[in-house]
């Protein structure tokens, strides 16, 4: 209120600086070693990959569902910095039709880092889609100035650290 009858500005800064949480407990790899050339070849941006260990997972950041997939294989969130990070569980699992899935948000929410946003049976993945490897993904790159990898271990879901990234400005 004060703002608008005094024109005093917004004082909320956007970080430009962000870490992002491992959003499945697994296997961290490079997604180099994902046997899809979409990922692999990074034609939808850097990022890293998680041989899943439990089928949940959890929100990297805090942000904003951006994009949902009607399928529930696949979520894109806007964390505060404006990094925009693509989760998609497994591959080839659009084909699946959301069997096994299923959805904890919707495309508009908010969300904390840990926040459950997908549950997903491991083992239906499986015997049903091509692959259960889960690219983590950056898919507005060009905004980013710089992406640090910072764990190549095994990740904990909401607790490791992926990345480090700074967006520019």
């Amino acid at each position: 209120m004060f703002k608008k009858l005094f024109g005093m500005k917004e004082t909320t800064q956007i970080p430009t600086e962000e870490t992002i949480l491992a959003p499945l407990s697994g296997r961290v790899t490079e997604l180099s070693e994902v046997p899809d050339p979409t990922f692999s070849q990074k034609m939808m941006g850097d990022g890293l990959a998680i041989v899943p260990s439990e089928g949940e997972v959890v929100s990297p950041v805090d942000g904003e569902i951006v994009q949902f997939f009607h399928t529930k294989h696949a979520i894109g969130i806007r964390s505060l910095s404006g990094a925009e990070i693509l989760i998609h569980v497994g591959l080839e699992t659009v084909s699946m039709n959301g069997e096994g899935f299923e959805g904890h948000v919707k495309e508009g929410d908010k969300v904390k880092a840990g926040d459950k946003l997908i549950t997903f049976n491991i083992d239906l993945i499986k015997e049903k889609a091509a692959d259960i490897i889960t690219p983590i993904v950056i898919t507005n790159g060009e905004n980013v100035e710089s992406l640090d990898k910072l764990s190549m271990v095994d990740a904990v879901k909401g607790q490791t650290e992926l990345f480090q990234l700074k967006m520019k400005n």
